[in-house]
């Protein structure tokens, strides 16, 4: 059974009325209501763990905007903390995880997850979310990379020079391999619950692959991805596909091995040129992006002259989910989502039907 919503069309490479848009940090700081929110959750990780919370700021955004998809609230560094670390957001300055993983004699603080009791405050978002949507538009689900959660338990937090977690891959790689095994088998469960609940859709982001070189990605990141792929659910509760989406931030140059895996999406950043991307990967997946967050702070004349060069770039064929090359920022104002996501659905409509 085809599905009827054009984000899951355009990521089965089926064919679009409009392409369709949502927005990496669609519900987040950018939006007064959202910060409204948080203040009275008090931090943001409390509210992350209270669903009623979590579902509000997801529905936010598609109040204000046509959007064409609603993205789980939530943020990837939970599995670290149901693992067995302390996790706390100190502001300004990031997430801290404690105690950081330095050594094998570390990794026996870990322990594997069962998503519906020591997660169970996402898999109520996720119900609760599904609920309110009523249908509206789907649902995406999330979970960080395996390496990219590594990068954080073992750094013990944000990182500009990831010093410690290359230190283990080259001089302990049993240990790395140990710590990117066991976090393939919670992100699969993970993601598999999440399914289960309701959410339409996954996304693994490897925000950190890019800092390795060539070899190491693959089999450091890759690899785990692939994992994790091979132990998801394809299929939902509804009796739908469920595609995945894969964003390896800075990884343009590991296009094609991507495409190669069992994913159905792969998320472009900005700095890949989107009408290479898809001359490069054909029709094997579809593609997600790839706008320059900063885009947005310009006049609306050049935001809808990026929007119709992405557009044009990427071509006729089906499979083009248009988003941002990353999260977008909290300086943002809302009258420029208004007007992106405005002009991706008239835009793409009148290529359509010129091209007809």
């Amino acid at each position: 059974m085809q599905p009827t919503h054009s984000f899951l069309r355009a990521a089965l490479r089926l064919q679009t009325e409009s392409t369709p848009i949502w927005i990496m940090r669609q519900a987040g700081r950018y939006l007064p209501e959202y910060r409204k929110v948080r203040a009275r959750a008090g931090d943001f990780l409390s509210l992350c763990k209270n669903p009623d919370l979590a579902t509000e700021v997801t529905l936010q955004p598609l109040r204000r905007f046509d959007l064409d998809a609603a993205i789980l609230f939530s943020d990837i560094l939970v599995i670290p903390e149901a693992m067995g670390m302390n996790l706390r957001f100190l502001e300004g300055e990031g997430p801290l995880l404690e105690p950081a993983l330095r050594s094998t004699l570390d990794l026996d603080l870990l322990h594997p997850i069962d998503p519906e009791s020591h997660l169970d405050y996402v898999m109520k978002a996720v119900t609760s979310i599904r609920r309110e949507l009523d249908g509206r538009v789907p649902l995406i689900g999330f979970s960080g990379s395996p390496w990219t959660l590594a990068t954080y338990m073992v750094e013990g937090g944000s990182s500009k020079n990831f010093t410690f977690i290359k230190r283990m891959m080259y001089s302990d790689p049993k240990s790395m391999h140990r710590l990117l095994n066991l976090l393939s088998d919670c992100v699969a469960d993970y993601l598999n619950a999440q399914i289960q609940n309701g959410v339409q859709a996954v996304q693994i982001f490897d925000t950190w692959g890019g800092v390795l070189s060539p070899r190491d990605f693959l089999e450091f990141s890759l690899r785990p991805m692939q994992n994790i792929l091979e132990r998801l659910k394809t299929i939902g509760p509804d009796g739908q596909q469920i595609p995945v989406i894969l964003f390896a931030k800075g990884c343009a140059a590991h296009l094609e091995t991507m495409a190669a895996t069992a994913c159905q999406v792969l998320g472009l950043d900005w700095m890949t040129d989107l009408g290479q991307a898809r001359d490069r990967v054909g029709s094997r997946v579809a593609l997600q992006g790839n706008m320059d967050p900063a885009i947005l702070h310009a006049p609306p004349e050049r935001i809808q002259q990026e929007v119709r060069d992405l557009l044009a770039s990427f071509g006729p064929a089906p499979g083009h989910i248009f988003n941002l090359g990353h999260g977008i920022t909290p300086d943002v104002s809302p009258e420029k989502v208004a007007i992106l996501v405005e002009s991706v659905h008239n835009e793409s409509q009148r290529l359509r039907q010129e091209r007809s």
